[in-house]
């Protein structure tokens, strides 16, 4: 498979070298039909290797946490893409035979065979697998003439055109399947800024969609005839403030041993003297008046800082990380340190490097941030980690991975 992969790269490459000025408009046509059949092919050939990665671990055995993650790296895929991609490899291996064939041949884009997939699974869980075969090829006709949008809006009565005597019994079912549907596809993504600023995007499911617009709505409104701000402005505020206000709570869960907080870190003598600018604890810098502002209604928690702000003494020798060693840890390490994780520091541990029951001592230069699964993956696995000279980790992998044993690090966190 390998060596006709590689000559279908090969044939791939000589057609992006090719003049397609130089063609009719038929031809020009027929390329582009062969192009996107060729890629909806290999499509169907992803899928099945993608399958296969997942069900023999592959992931997991390297180090990463999930297929999911695994193929961010390999592929630099984002999670969200990756975790799409490893869900329908699995979603089109269960289906029946003819979706793979449909793919395979190029037949069905992979978005169509998305929305097959999810139609015959509703169909075979209100009337059966025959009448999902003869689903199966009503939808396969359908994807040579609508778009997937369109499909899966007809879709929804696909049992009128399969199956009528069952149709109305098995409304009921799709209703569920696309409720289910949209509990699995909810998702929320931070995006963050090179400026700090994070990008929120995602898709909310309708509950979650109905509490978001009934805690903003109040607050979003106009507060008179002299407000400027836009409706988007509008929403943005009230969001941070539907955020103030929870954090006032004091009931969300402990963040690593914290309560619920925000951290800036800022010189004492510049913040008396109002002109120090500060730091988030994830890296953005504020400005003096907005630390003046943070610093009216916040506790000052004292560390000591060499002449580049690296911290180099939190407090006394303890088991547990916790209160302003953790933050400094985290000022750090900025989350999971294991190369190649993204999670944020409130999913982590604390990990002695060398370990407590050892004679290790509770400090910052013997201590790592890592998440559960990579805490888990350290301690029962070949992986090594070390603080570098310039006092942040890096893991030596096990020769069996690198024989070189070349030490990585984390690049998906900010690093002084």
């Amino acid at each position: 498979m390998v060596e006709e992969l590689a000559q279908a790269d090969d044939a791939v490459a000589a057609c992006v070298g090719g003049s397609a000025w130089a063609l009719t408009e038929h031809e020009l046509i027929a390329a582009l039909d062969a192009a996107h059949r060729v890629e909806q092919r290999l499509a169907a050939v992803k899928l099945a290797l993608v399958r296969e990665l997942d069900g023999r671990g592959t992931a997991l055995t390297q180090g990463a946490s999930s297929t999911a993650v695994w193929l961010r790296e390999r592929l630099r895929l984002t999670v969200p893409a990756a975790r799409r991609l490893v869900d329908l490899a699995a979603r089109v291996d269960a289906a029946p035979a003819a979706v793979r064939e449909a793919l395979a041949t190029g037949a069905v884009s992979v978005e169509h065979a998305r929305v097959i997939v999810d139609t015959v699974t509703a169909v075979q869980t209100a009337a059966g697998p025959e009448v999902a075969d003869k689903a199966v090829g009503v939808l396969t006709d359908w994807a040579g003439q609508f778009d997937p949008i369109l499909m899966r809006k007809l879709g929804t009565r696909i049992l009128d055109h399969v199956a009528p005597d069952i149709a109305d019994a098995a409304a009921h079912a799709a209703l569920d399947a696309e409720a289910a549907r949209a509990t699995r596809d909810r998702t929320l993504t931070l995006s963050e800024q090179t400026d700090g600023r994070l990008r929120l995007t995602g898709t909310l499911d309708a509950e979650a969609a109905a509490l978001l617009r009934a805690a903003i709505a109040p607050l979003s409104a106009p507060t008179g005839p002299d407000d400027t701000r836009c409706a988007g402005q509008r929403r943005h505020d009230a969001l941070a403030d539907v955020c103030r206000l929870a954090l006032r709570t004091g009931e969300l869960p402990d963040s690593g041993g914290d309560h619920a907080q925000i951290v800036v870190t800022t010189g004492y003598d510049s913040l008396a003297r109002e002109l120090g600018v500060g730091a988030l604890d994830t890296g953005p810098r504020l400005t003096p008046d907005t630390v003046r502002r943070l610093a009216c209604d916040a506790a000052i928690l004292p560390a000591v800082l060499g002449g580049t702000g690296q911290v180099l003494d939190v407090g006394r020798q303890r088991r547990l990380v916790t209160g302003s060693l953790r933050r400094a840890l985290v000022l750090r390490d900025g989350g999971c340190a294991f190369p190649g994780c993204d999670r944020p520091p409130r999913w982590c541990d604390a990990h002695h490097i060398h370990h407590w029951a050892d004679g290790g001592t509770t400090t910052l230069a013997n201590a790592v941030l890592l998440c559960g699964h990579h805490h888990r993956h350290l301690h029962h696995n070949d992986w090594t980690v070390r603080l570098a000279g310039d006092g942040h980790p890096e893991f030596i992998p096990p020769a069996w991975l690198d024989p070189q044993q070349v030490p990585r690090r984390n690049h998906y966190h900010r690093r002084p």
